[in-house]
This record gives structure tokens, sequence and C-alpha cells, in this order.
């Protein structure tokens, strides 16, 4: 829910975009195309795209998986830092956002890496371990429907391999997660899914505080 890292002023966050933003010409093109779609806040940040890349690469990730893809920056982020045969399982419900990303996808020259499951995610999710990839990814990302974010993360958990990473957005939900007045429903469950993170020794446990807040869990 947030373009840029909450809790910076903007002068602030200027200098760390001008001193560390290393931004490829096509996600900057995908980003500034998006500004302009009536659903914006729902792309992520520019410096949690390259983060992610950092992340990728550190793991050595050649496998990973997406749980919500909108216009497909976060997509697009992961497969520029894929070596030449890696792969992204990318989930999502919608034609008409998802049209774009292909359309990126195309123009960067990595849509064969993209295999993109429009469907429900849960029903993509169950049919991944169903066909036997369970323990077979190398990383995750969640930033999908907030409803459903404890079913994604059962199912990633499943589905990583031990040592591999999940990564879950918007776990900072614009600072409403922090304030005791604001009870609705998608703010509890962000709540919740914390809480449970929290205590799930599962995971060796990270929460940082880039863009709208991401939590890494890393499968022991």
């Amino acid at each position: 829910m947030s373009k840029q890292t909450i809790g910076l002023d903007s002068q602030v966050y200027d200098y760390l975009l001008s001193v560390s933003l290393r931004e490829p010409e096509i996600l900057q093109k995908l980003r500034y195309e998006t500004a302009n779609h009536p659903r914006a806040n729902m792309q992520i940040s520019p410096e949690q795209g390259q983060f992610m890349r950092l992340l990728v690469q550190l793991l050595g990730a050649k496998k990973t998986l997406e749980v919500g893809v909108f216009t497909g920056y976060s997509s697009l982020s992961v497969a520029l830092a894929l070596p030449a045969d890696g792969k992204i399982v990318a989930c999502d419900v919608s034609e008409e956002y998802t049209a774009i990303a292909r359309r990126y996808w195309q123009q960067a020259g990595v849509a064969d890496k993209i295999d993109l499951k429009l469907a429900p995610a849960l029903e993509s999710l169950d049919q991944l371990l169903a066909t036997g990839q369970a323990g077979t990814f190398d990383f995750a990302f969640i930033d999908a429907d907030k409803e459903n974010y404890d079913g994604y993360y059962e199912r990633c958990l499943q589905l990583v391999r031990p040592g591999g990473l999940i990564a879950i957005d918007n776990v900072l939900w614009s600072g409403r997660v922090a304030n005791p007045q604001i009870q609705d429903q998608s703010t509890q469950i962000i709540r919740a899914i914390n809480q449970k993170l929290r205590d799930d020794e599962r995971v060796t446990l990270s929460l940082v505080p880039i863009g709208d807040g991401l939590t890494l869990a890393l499968k022991r």
C-alpha cells in the first residue's frame, strides 16, 4: 500500500534513491506507467524491488514463486536477477492487470522465465503441491489479498526448500497495524499474521521496514 518506504520524509527518501537506486530503464518505464493506474498504490517501491533482486542473487535462486502480480514490477525485478535458466511461477486473477505485466516481460526479454497462472492463487499453489513441487522453490513473494495471507504463507512454506526465503509484503500496512483504534478486517488479519510469524519456529524471521514493511521468513 505504499509506493515508497513509509516513515521517511521526502528529503530523506529522495536522498536514499539518489545514492542507492539502480533501476533498469525497463523497470522505470513500468513504474511510471503504473503510477497513472487507478490502483497505483498496489505497486511496490523501487527500492524494495532492488532489495528483492539482491535477495534473489544472494540466495542463488533459480526457481521462484510470486503470489500477486498486478502490473508486474516485482516479477520483472526478480526475473531480471535470475539466471538464464531461472523460472518464476506467478499467480494472479486479473487478466487486465497482468496484460500490462506481459507486455513489459516481453520487452525485457524475460517472458520465457515467467509462468503466469491466472486462477485463484490458493488453487494454483495447491496444484503445485499436488504435482510434487513441495520443497523445490528458492524464493516466494506474497503480495496479494490480505484475507488469504495465512493460506498463502502455509502453502509457500511447503513449497520452498529448507534455506529458502519467503517475503511477505504490506506487513506494516501504512502504520495502521500499530494503531489500536483501527480494527477493520484487513488490519486485523495483518496483525494476526505478524503475531503468528513472530512465534513460528519453522522459520528465522526479520521484519524489514522497507516499502510498506517486508517480512523475511527463512525456512529452517
